[in-house]
């Protein structure tokens, strides 16, 4: 890893992209402060914001017991990079204009006043923020400094304040021909799914076709819809241990919506909720039983947490697809073989899976029953380090710098710190990050998916084997 100069506060704003302004669509015309107040006053009123604000203003959220835990504010030592400086600038906001005591104490002395330089603040601070949410599992008090976040990108959307990446995407996938974000039509999908059976045949012998728009089975799969065209390696995984469990006359993809991305949990609670109806009334088409997420951080989180939520009455069970392949796993459904993965393995934990407690134990489960050469970094599980690019930022391809400068500068270093052969990381977007991360700082080691590798062990009857695929995929190499 090369040496990297230290980021001085003169030179990170740049690397940020001027307050991120030469790339936001709409910028509000009149009195923004006007506007941001009456956007706020209406989260405020239509939803159940209040109560924590009001529970966050009367405990100390200025400790800075959160500093530390912040990849960002540890690459720069900027105090605005503080998770509890980002967290009061809202919490003074409501402070002042939403509580009897703000109201009084601004009658009587001079007390905080919202201004255009405080909105163009916010809007840095809140996009400089991977939204990974360490911190919170630091704070004294409990301050969920990522919600934060997302509330103050909300109230900023309402104004038109929002990156054109974020906001172009949610676009196409609420209102735009193909109701995804990466703009794949419904042709393009099935030539992929045609091509990747082909693929499939070729690596392992045996015919797959894909299932759509089946109706009555067990699982209707959500993946990223960018994984149909960036990690294949990826879907042919999910798909041999579907197909080597006995379950592939269980599951399906549907036509009417594939895309699993849910944006609006970046910065719009409004986007969240549309997104999510759309996945359940995909799936009440289909009459399908179960959601099946494959390997996407957000996605998975945005799902597990929010079909619940949003789902009303057709609030279907969500299962990633790394609890699915552990069960098949435990009940001796799927075989894989140990002799066959020999390099320097480690594991990257998706903020939007770990950081709960979710998914962390699982994926490790899976690969240490056929990896022999795994290691863990430090920290990892709930402790672990975003991967730079998430809250939407990895999204953003104009702040590239920022995100391998600043970032993703402390997960460059624990990638290493672990001398790993291959990274695996069960997320698309941490999938993108690291992998720029890896070629930015010149590091020796592979990003890959938990069923990229899985794929290459797996045992299937009838098939080729592991170790025939090898041979094989050694001499194509060549």
């Amino acid at each position: 890893m090369p040496e990297t100069p230290e980021i001085t506060a003169a030179t990170q704003r740049t690397l940020q992209g001027q307050r991120l302004k030469y790339y936001i669509e709409n910028e509000p015309a009149g009195d923004r402060v006007d506007q941001f107040l009456r956007a706020f006053a209406a989260v405020l009123e239509f939803s159940d914001y209040r109560p924590l604000l009001d529970s966050y203003c009367t405990s100390s959220a200025k400790c800075n017991r959160c500093a530390v835990s912040c990849p960002v504010y540890l690459a720069t030592g900027d105090p605005r990079d503080i998770p509890c400086y980002r967290t009061n600038l809202l919490l003074d906001i409501y402070r002042r204009y939403f509580t009897i005591g703000g109201a009084v104490e601004a009658r009587f002395s001079r007390s905080f006043e919202l201004t255009d330089d405080v909105i163009d603040d916010m809007l840095e601070v809140f996009y400089r923020c991977t939204a990974c949410r360490r911190c919170t599992r630091s704070c004294p008090m409990g301050v969920d400094h990522g919600l934060i976040t997302r509330l103050g990108r909300y109230a900023l959307s309402l104004i038109g304040i929002v990156p054109k990446a974020l906001q172009v995407s949610v676009r196409e996938q609420l209102e735009g021909d193909t109701h995804n974000t990466s703009k794949v039509p419904k042709e393009a999908l099935m030539n992929t799914l045609e091509f990747l059976s082909e693929e499939l045949e070729d690596i392992l012998g045996v015919t797959m076709t894909f299932p759509v728009d089946q109706t009555d089975r067990d699982y209707v799969f959500y993946c990223a819809v960018s994984d149909y065209l960036m990690e294949p390696e990826t879907l042919m995984g999910n798909a041999a241990v579907l197909y080597a469990a006995g379950d592939w006359d269980k599951w399906t993809i549907g036509t009417g919506n594939y895309d699993g991305i849910n944006y609006g949990l970046f910065y719009s609670d409004w986007h969240l909720e549309n997104i999510i109806k759309r996945l359940v009334a995909e799936v009440t088409r289909l009459r399908g039983r179960n959601v099946l997420i494959g390997e996407c951080g957000h996605a998975s989180r945005s799902a597990h947490d929010f079909v619940p939520v949003f789902g009303g009455k057709e609030a279907y069970p969500v299962v990633s697809f790394i609890e699915y392949t552990l069960d098949c796993i435990r009940k001796k459904r799927i075989t894989l073989n140990p002799d066959i993965i020999t390099e320097r393995v480690t594991y990257h934990d998706p903020c939007n899976i770990a950081r709960s407690g979710w998914i962390v134990e699982q994926p490790r489960d899976i690969l240490r029953s056929f990896v022999k050469n795994f290691v863990d970094m430090v920290p990892h599980g709930q402790e672990n380090y975003c991967c730079g690019g998430g809250g939407g930022l990895v999204s953003v391809d104009e702040i590239h710098d920022f995100r391998m400068e600043i970032g993703g500068r402390v997960k460059a270093e624990q990638l290493q710190k672990v001398h790993a052969d291959i990274v695996i990381a069960p997320c698309a977007n941490c999938k993108k990050q690291l992998k720029e991360l890896v070629e930015y700082y010149e590091l020796p080691c592979k990003v890959m998916g938990l069923h990229d590798l899985i794929l290459k062990a797996i045992e299937i009857p009838g098939a080729k084997s592991p170790a025939e695929r090898a041979e094989e995929a050694a001499l194509l190499a060549v």
